[in-house]
């Protein structure tokens, strides 16, 4: 009989032995406290539960799984310790609860066989377009009242990033002596100079400030509005005949800002990321007046990555077409809350906890919006944007390296054409964050 190696010696054994008992009884203790809190959960919820719809009881017990996984991160840290909030980027988290609670209405499953050629509808301009994501395109922008779509091209894009692209590169002529200059009026889009310098490019190249550009030649502007990131509504500054305009709406939906009137611009930019949350999605759309711009566009998507992934296109369609459904109910969250109605209620209470907090402090300072009529919600309301572009007051100079030493990332106002006294901060997280923020920005006092 072969020996057993000295390396598993009878004390090397027991050693093992006893690691492995202690590991079960921590796994025990561990899944009896998840056990635990669910159950209580559960208790607390217990009366609602009782004499309810399949339905509503799915919804709860969702939520208060989604509790449970909350309460389980924050064990062993109530204030939040030493970690370092990350609200630099718009990753818009904040939408889970509600996608969350629609369970499996946006869930689609996709056969093998299916979307395997590399066209969709090659009737269409935009070949790759899916004729039902374009369907629920149309519906959604008819539900909420904030685009113009008859007359309009579809033009769909791997987020509007890549539409942005091919937006520019569609407006400049490609026998020009010189590159096209791109501007946008400070503050810009932190991307802008970045998205349109990256390959340098003998089409275009930034220029800068749009309204310090002085320059007679031709020219694009970008128009964001609701500006990204000061949240105001905005128009063109240059306005002269040799331009064309690229205006960027990803947050000119009603969670956001009031839908004043459908917008009616020769090229216009949307987005599911801002939209509806889904930004992993990566699928944007454009609206394009002019046929052969749409044209140009839809080329230039067709070089850069030859068409728009349709598994993308129809899991997007899906989740437009919930929403849309949403608009058509009312109740509370639970019955079917609208996803408008939810976003904008989620926003409206961060924004009062966030104004709050700033007074509080008495180190910073925060635009005003002036109210306005909303078509959506048939009353008059203030813009609550997806960002929050912060001043510091009281002589700080730099506000992102301020906020980094209270464990605050943010974006500094550098990157946006201006000074850095100002910064933009994510709205759109999740709320143990969002919450974590509100109270270190309490407890900065001048």
């Amino acid at each position: 009989m072969a020996k057993i190696p000295t390396m598993f010696s009878l004390r090397h054994l027991l050693v093992l032995s006893l690691a492995l008992n202690v590991s079960l009884v921590l796994r025990i203790v561990y899944e009896s406290e998840q056990g635990c809190k669910l159950f209580w959960l559960k208790k607390l919820i217990g009366t609602s539960m009782a004499g309810d719809d399949s339905e509503r009881e799915t919804h709860i017990v969702q939520r208060a799984r989604l509790s449970v996984s909350n309460f389980s991160t924050r064990s062993g840290d109530h204030e939040g310790g030493e970690r370092v909030i990350n609200l630099d980027h718009g990753d818009p988290t904040m939408y889970e609860i509600f996608w969350r609670q629609m369970g499996d209405k946006t869930t689609i499953t996709i056969p093998g066989w299916q979307s395997m050629s590399y066209f969709s509808d090659i009737t269409n301009i935009c070949w790759f377009l899916e004729p039902e994501f374009a369907k629920e395109v149309v519906r959604l922008h008819k539900v909420v009242g904030n685009a113009v779509t008859e007359g309009r091209y579809i033009v769909v894009g791997t987020g509007s990033s890549q539409l942005f692209l091919a937006a520019l590169y569609a407006l400049s002529p490609h026998d020009a002596a010189q590159p096209k200059s791109v501007v946008s009026a400070a503050p810009y889009y932190s991307s802008y100079p970045s998205m349109t310098d990256y390959q340098k490019s003998g089409l275009y190249r930034w220029a800068g400030d749009a309204q310090s550009f002085d320059k007679d030649e031709p020219y694009i502007e970008l128009v964001t509005s609701p500006n990204n990131p000061d949240g105001y509504v905005r128009r063109s500054v240059v306005n002269r005949t040799e331009g064309a305009l690229v205006h960027d709406l990803a947050y000119y939906w009603p969670q956001y800002t009031p839908i004043s009137s459908p917008a009616d611009h020769e090229l216009m930019l949307f987005t599911v990321s801002k939209s509806t949350g889904h930004a992993g999605m990566r699928i944007g759309w454009a609206l394009v007046k002019d046929q052969e711009v749409a044209k140009k566009m839809t080329k230039f998507i067709e070089l850069n990555t030859i068409g728009v992934s349709k598994d993308s296109q129809l899991r997007a369609a899906n989740v437009l077409k919930a929403v849309s459904d949403s608009c058509g109910r009312e109740g509370s969250f639970e019955e079917g809350e609208s996803f408008f109605n939810f976003g904008h209620n989620v926003l409206a209470e961060r924004w009062k906890q966030l104004r709050a907090a700033v007074q509080q402090s008495g180190m910073f300072s925060l635009p005003n919006f002036s109210p306005a009529f909303c078509t959506f919600f048939s009353q008059v309301l203030e813009a609550q944007p997806a960002f929050v572009w912060l001043k510091c007051e009281q002589g700080i100079e730099d506000c992102e390296s301020f906020l980094r030493r209270h464990k605050i990332l943010t974006r500094g106002g550098k990157h946006f054409g201006v000074t850095p006294d100002y910064v933009r901060i994510s709205m759109l997280d999740r709320d143990e964050n969002f919450n974590l923020f509100i109270n270190r920005l309490k407890a900065i006092e001048g």
